[in-house]
């Protein structure tokens, strides 16, 4: 099934080695404007078709002094519901361009990180087998100094993986503490979060739904499915993406992601199949 969301075109992805071009995100943010905008403008159609043109709508004010007929107004609405669709595509269009260009760029950062990583083993193992120097002979020669043992600072662990740091993050979030999950997250995506940018992106989506910011949970509910749409977690990210549209009142996009979660992922799990069904009910699908 082809995805037409909407609001999924605009979305960006956040980088997994090197950020997005700010042109990018820009278009995201766009894109949700004009989201807004017609789901204002449907909501205007729908007070008009069951209030046969009244229905609390105030009519623009006619420019040659007749009023207008509800039927132009309906024209005028659907006119302007259809370019801000036409912006729509076009964003759509503009950030596949980006899309591939991060996805060659991440290609090449991780490319030259193997290879620094392995120069850089060399160099160490090289070290390694260096000769230790030689202690003086004689009977002058002064005994040699017992080691020292290492000190509380030196002991101290480093900072925390990006494996600990979701660990952690999950932890929070079951008990509700959503801005020490959503700081978790974060701190992963800022730094390398490699094949754990996924997770990353699903616990950030999960902590701003529990804030009730849904707009940013749906992006990054969105990062989270086009990081890896073949894994085992794609799924939940689709079903996060539909919780988040409920949430700032598009059920049809939220419908949308539903159906198209069922038709690509047909072998779920008997957990997450429910939770799909829950969300269904609650955005009555048909």
């Amino acid at each position: 099934m082809a995805f037409r969301l909407p609001l999924l075109a605009a979305f960006a992805v956040l980088p997994l080695m090197a950020p997005l071009p700010a042109s990018a995100q820009m278009d995201s943010r766009e894109g949700i404007a004009l989201q807004n905008q017609i789901l204002e403008l449907r909501r205007d159609l729908d007070a008009m078709r069951r209030g046969g043109g009244g229905g609390g709508y105030v009519a623009p004010a006619p420019s040659r002094g007749g009023a207008a007929a509800p039927q132009d107004l309906l024209q005028q609405l659907l006119a302007r519901v259809g370019d801000l669709e036409e912006q729509v595509r076009q964003l759509r269009g503009q950030l596949d361009v980006a899309q591939n260009d991060n996805r060659r760029l991440t290609e090449d950062v991780e490319k030259l990180r193997g290879d620094m990583d392995f120069r850089l083993q060399q160099l160490e193992g090289g070290s390694g087998r260096a000769a230790a120097p030689r202690p003086p002979q004689g009977p002058a020669a002064a005994p040699a100094p017992a080691p020292q043992q290492p000190t509380a600072a030196a002991a101290s662990p480093g900072p925390r993986t990006a494996e600990r740091a979701i660990a952690e993050g999950q932890t929070a979030l079951g008990r509700q503490d959503y801005a020490t999950a959503e700081a978790a997250a974060r701190e992963v995506l800022q730094g390398r979060p490699g094949p754990r940018a996924q997770d990353a992106n699903l616990l950030l989506g999960e902590a701003l739904l529990g804030k009730r910011q849904f707009q940013n949970a749906a992006l990054a509910f969105n990062d989270a499915y086009n990081a890896n749409r073949r894994s085992g977690r794609a799924p939940e990210a689709l079903l996060g993406l539909a919780n988040s549209f409920q949430g700032f009142g598009a059920r049809r996009e939220a419908c949308d992601t539903l159906d198209q979660l069922r038709s690509e992922y047909t072998q779920m799990s008997a957990a997450l199949s429910r939770r799909v069904d829950e969300s269904r009910r609650r955005a009555q699908c048909r």
